[in-house]
């Protein structure tokens, strides 16, 4: 499966209704992702740049594009950014793909 690493910003609305009724949002994203086939790994509320982070795992980009159009298009969450994560044992695997690749590849503009 691959892991998914999401962030995004509350919006104002959203975050003046969990100030009147707190609540954890982490069962209804679990929910969801579990809905379209994923499984969460884990889920913050962060401060800085974002204001959540969530990690999940999907079997694919279309199953994890579903739940952030539906995140999205709910108007509680805006500036939603995904990114791919590999585990540094699939990194490995990578790296010794491109050291095979490497040997067969010229860059632009050099001499073949």
């Amino acid at each position: 499966m691959t892991i998914y690493i999401t962030q995004g910003h509350y919006t104002e609305r959203a975050i003046k209704g969990m100030i009147v009724r707190p609540e954890d949002r982490m069962d209804a994203v679990r929910a969801m992702i579990e809905l379209a086939g994923g499984k969460l790994l884990d889920y913050y509320v962060t401060f800085g740049d974002y204001d959540f982070l969530v990690i999940s795992e999907a079997d694919n980009d279309i199953d994890m594009a579903s739940v952030v159009l539906t995140a999205t298009a709910s108007g509680g969450v805006t500036d939603v950014k995904t990114s791919i994560a590999l585990r540094t044992t699939d990194a490995m695997r990578a790296m010794e793909g491109a050291k095979t690749l490497m040997e067969g590849f010229r860059a632009a503009g050099e001499k073949a």
